[in-house]
């Protein structure tokens, strides 16, 4: 299963970005997709998650109000839209897929990764 990560970049504080993660070569419809964050020097932080059909939904008290998570399973795609963004969401951003039933907000789950993209939110 390969996750192809993109929609990273430099944006003002107070404003939106849109993540997009691309799935190929797996049955996308039966995993648990997720989105987690790093900064260097700090462990992988868990943003947001969703459930295979799509219908649950999990978020840190971080973003809680300001990203939503979703997915098209038709496109093999998952999204994070990102509202009102605030400096301390500058980080690398990584899409993730748990082959599983049950969503889950520890990195240690997932079972494949993308390679990432920068988000920059200036003051």
């Amino acid at each position: 299963v390969q996750l192809q990560a993109s929609g990273g970049g430099l944006v003002q504080a107070g404003g939106s970005l849109r993540l997009s993660c691309l799935t190929s070569g797996g049955a996308f419809s039966r995993y648990v997709m997720g989105w987690f964050r790093q900064t260097p020097g700090k462990e992988r932080e868990f943003v947001a998650a969703i459930s295979w059909p799509g219908g649950v939904t999990y978020y840190a008290d971080s973003v809680k109000g300001r990203f939503t998570i979703s997915r098209d399973n038709a496109k093999n795609t998952v999204y994070l839209q990102m509202n009102s963004l605030k400096p301390e969401d500058t980080a690398g951003y990584y899409c993730a897929a748990r082959y599983s039933v049950i969503v889950s907000t520890n990195a240690h789950d997932y079972n494949y990764w993308g390679q990432g993209t920068q988000v920059t939110v200036s003051s």
